[in-house]
């Protein structure tokens, strides 16, 4: 089993109870446990700032999906719950990014581990040192070796 942190957030529609349905699903998947779940906050956009401001949150889960597995999944329940995508760092009504995945480092075309802005983001940080501040921890010494 691997464990990984998945943050979520939404800015358009009902945030909190898309971010609710999302989590829903994901723990409803047999191959996948919630371990944790964070408290939402709210923050400012990243990116494209000129949009409503976000409702983001993380969880910890358990699975046997593969990286790229747990990310198709990612990407299904993203499309169930209504999200399209229109432009890069746009509004959304749902946003699933794995964060981390154990320790694993990698770097393809659909998907970067750990998530390459993570450590430059409160919005992800504030909820996963919540509920797991070692991996929060890990999170920016990786950073921090990559810049030095």
């Amino acid at each position: 089993m691997a464990r990984a942190v998945l943050a979520l957030g939404a800015n358009i529609g009902d945030p909190a109870h898309q971010i609710a349905t999302a989590i829903e699903a994901i723990a409803g998947h047999p191959r996948i446990s919630l371990l944790k779940q964070s408290a939402l906050i709210v923050s400012e956009p990243w990116g494209k700032t000129d949009q409503n401001r976000f409702h983001n949150g993380a969880i910890l889960i358990e699975t046997t999906l593969s990286p790229l597995d747990l990310l198709d999944f990612c990407l299904v329940t993203e499309a169930q719950i209504g999200r399209v995508r229109i432009e890069k760092w746009g509004p959304r009504s749902i946003d699933i990014d794995i964060i981390t995945y154990d320790d694993l480092t990698m770097e393809t075309e659909r998907l970067t581990l750990p998530h390459p802005y993570a450590h430059e983001r409160d919005f992800v940080l504030e909820p996963l040192r919540e509920i797991a501040p070692d991996v929060a921890d890990w999170l920016l010494n990786q950073a921090g070796n990559k810049s030095a």
